[in-house]
Formats: C-alpha cells, sequence, structure tokens
C-alpha cells in the first residue's frame, strides 16, 4: 500500500509496488493498491481496503475490478488506524458483482434476503464525464443500454452537478476559485469541494499523526513527504466551514437522489497513469480525480466502481453514487444492472491506439 495510505497510486519506494494485472507498465491505484491486485490478479477471491479519499474506488478502477466504497460510519473502523475520521471508510473488492453484494451483505450486517428496488432515477452527471479523458458514449453508452433495457428510459436523467452543488452548497464559496479556468477541465464548485475535502483532510491527519512524524522523522517517499508536511503546517482556519460543507452537501444530494435515486459518474478521469510518473505531471489529473472522488467523500453517501472492459487495451469503469444508507439498495442494483452490462459490453469497439 501506499505509506500512511496517502496516495491514490499505490506505489512505494520502499516495499515496492504491485503489478497491475491489466496494464503492468501502469500504476495499480492505491492506498489499497495490494488488496486490488491480489483480487485482479485472482489470487483471492475478494478483498478489504480502506477508503478515505479515493483508496478503494481508484485501484477497483485502475485493476478492472469492482470496488465498493460504504456509507460513511456504516462499517465499524474498531480496530482500523485512522487517517481522516471524518472521511474513513472500509471497503472492499470482488471481480463478481455477486461475490461483492455477498461481502457486503456480510461486513454490512444485512439480514440475507431483500427484494431488489427499482432505481427511481439514474442521474447522469454530464458534466463530470467532461471531465475524463475517454469520450463520453464510451464509459456510459453500455450502461444506459443496460439501464433502458432493464428499467425504461424514463428512468435516465442529464444533470449538471456542479451547477446543482454550487446553489445548494453555499459555504462552499469560502473554497471557490478566482481563476476562470476552461470548463471542460474544472468544475468550479467541484473543484471546491475537493479543495475543503483535502484541507479537513489535512487538519485531522495532523492531529491524529502529526506527533508521531516529528518524533520519528519516518523516510517518506516523492508525492508523500510532501502531501505530509503540508498537513503538518495546518491550522483551524475553515475548519468549521468544511464541516458545514458536509452537511450541506448531503442534505442537497439526499434532496437530488431522493430514498432510491443513483448519480452516475466517472470514477477517476481516465486511464491508469503510467509506473513513475513524475508528481507535477500527474496535477492536473489528481485534481480531476479528486472533484470526482470527494462527491461520495464529503457526502458520506455510498459509491460503487462498475469495471467495464478495456478500451485502448486500458481498464474502463464508471460508478454509482446512492444515498447515505442505501448500500444494499446499491449492491442489488449492480447484481441486477451488471448482467446486462455483460450482454453490451461486446459492442464496444475496443479502438487501438
Amino acid at each position: 500500500m501506499d505509506e500512511m495510505a496517502y496516495s491514490i497510486n499505490g506505489e512505494n519506494i520502499h516495499y515496492g509496488t504491485p503489478r497491475n494485472p491489466c496494464a503492468p507498465d501502469r500504476v495499480p491505484g492505491g492506498s489499497s493498491s495490494g488488496s486490488a491486485v491480489a483480487v485482479g490478479a485472482k489470487l483471492v477471491d475478494f478483498s478489504l481496503g480502506t477508503d478515505t479519499g479515493g483508496s478503494v474506488r481508484v485501484p477497483a478502477s485502475y485493476c478492472g475490478i469492482f470496488g465498493f466504497r460504504p456509507s460513511h460510519g456504516a462499517v465499524s473502523e474498531s480496530g482500523v488506524i485512522p487517517m481522516s475520521q471524518s472521511f474513513d471508510t472500509v471497503g472492499w473488492f470482488a471481480r463478481d458483482p455477486m461475490i461483492l453484494s455477498r461481502v457486503g451483505g456480510v461486513i454490512l450486517q444485512l439480514p440475507d434476503v431483500a427484494p431488489p428496488i427499482r432505481p427511481t432515477s439514474i442521474i447522469i452527471a454530464e458534466d463530470c464525464f467532461q471531465l475524463s479523458s475517454t469520450p463520453f458514449d464510451v464509459v456510459t453508452g453500455t450502461v444506459i443500454k443496460a439501464v433502458e433495457k432493464l428499467y425504461g428510459g424514463d428512468v435516465l436523467k442529464p444533470e449538471i452537478l456542479g451547477d446543482y452543488v454550487k446553489t445548494n452548497v453555499p459555504s462552499l464559496k469560502h473554497f471557490m476559485s478566482k481563476d476562470n479556468t476552461d470548463q471542460i477541465y474544472n468544475i468550479p464548485s467541484l473543484a471546491a469541494l475537493s479543495s475543503a475535502m483535502r484541507l479537513l483532510q489535512r487538519f485531522e491527519f495532523k492531529n491524529n499523526h502529526g506527533e508521531w512524524i516529528s518524533a520519528v522523522k519516518p523516510d517518506l517517499g516523492p508525492g508523500i513527504s510532501e502531501r505530509v508536511s503540508d498537513a503538518l503546517r495546518t491550522t483551524g482556519e475553515n475548519i468549521d466551514i468544511c464541516y458545514s460543507i458536509k452537511r450541506e452537501l448531503h442534505d442537497a444530494l439526499s434532496a437530488l437522489l431522493g430514498d432510491f435515486g443513483v448519480l452516475m459518474i466517472p470514477t477517476v478521469p481516465g486511464p491508469p497513469p503510467k509506473l513513475q510518473t513524475n508528481t507535477s505531471d500527474l496535477e492536473i489529473f489528481r485534481a480531476r480525480a479528486f472533484s470526482l472522488l470527494s462527491i461520495a467523500g464529503v457526502s458520506g453517501f455510498c459509491q460503487v466502481s462498475i469495471p467495464l472492459g478495456m478500451y485502448n487495451n486500458l481498464p474502463l469503469s464508471i460508478s454509482l453514487v446512492a444515498r447515505h444508507g442505501a448500500d444494499k439498495f446499491l449492491l442489488h442494483l449492480v447484481e441486477s444492472l451488471y448482467d446486462s452490462i455483460e450482454d453490451r459490453k461486446q459492442h464496444i469497439i475496443e479502438h487501438k491506439l
């Protein structure tokens, strides 16, 4: 895993980097890299991982497997070393949706039988897909066709999520950038959401580990050492606003989705980066990734990353997000949808570079 769980790459300069079974020249994703690779390489049927900022969802996407981040607080974190309590979750990986669901039933302590519930809406966050380097139709096409086949087209609804969040999460104005960045590469409200998440994460990380780091002075790898240094310099300024943003986003997305609505977004903004890519070269990719990952992270909602096969010989995925506490519904939905997605996947044309 990444040192101190403080990266989404999965690289570790001290102990080596687990090999991505889908793309050996690419990062496996982190921080739960070993757990994802063990499932992707068919060494185990499932594995556990923690997800604070994306540490289950990202490696699941990069390794071509399912990854589930449960609702915040739905799974006990007793015995888990905290990174940032406002966002820490215990999630899991699997190669097929039935095992994903069965593991969820045990971890979430759900009753064995529950009738699947039809989603009331599947909201496609169209602006979020503009953050992805993979064409919109390639990412969404198979899932949209599967939804239409199972539930009918009327359940699908487009949404400009950035505008909705900007309107309904007023405390975000404190984190909104003044830069007029190209809309295709940046959704201002989600970039602000990511900034708030990372500030609170740094603050809580410092409270959890600052004393130990200052005393021991561990030899941390590139990228991580800079992140840890930033965390140790963090003050309590604007932390109260971060907590307000969490509450406001939770309420805003609850209103948008209702009890059984689902939000469709890219898991990550593109294929896994190449191994040992310079940290500064990854900055735009990381910024876009955290704009997407902060949606479930800050709201505390549950999210599943679903593998969609390969595109240009690299793994492709999509995510579904459901309200806090709807974990069982989301697991059942993935089981229902995935057979239809598998049928449609054969129709994806493999584009060769």
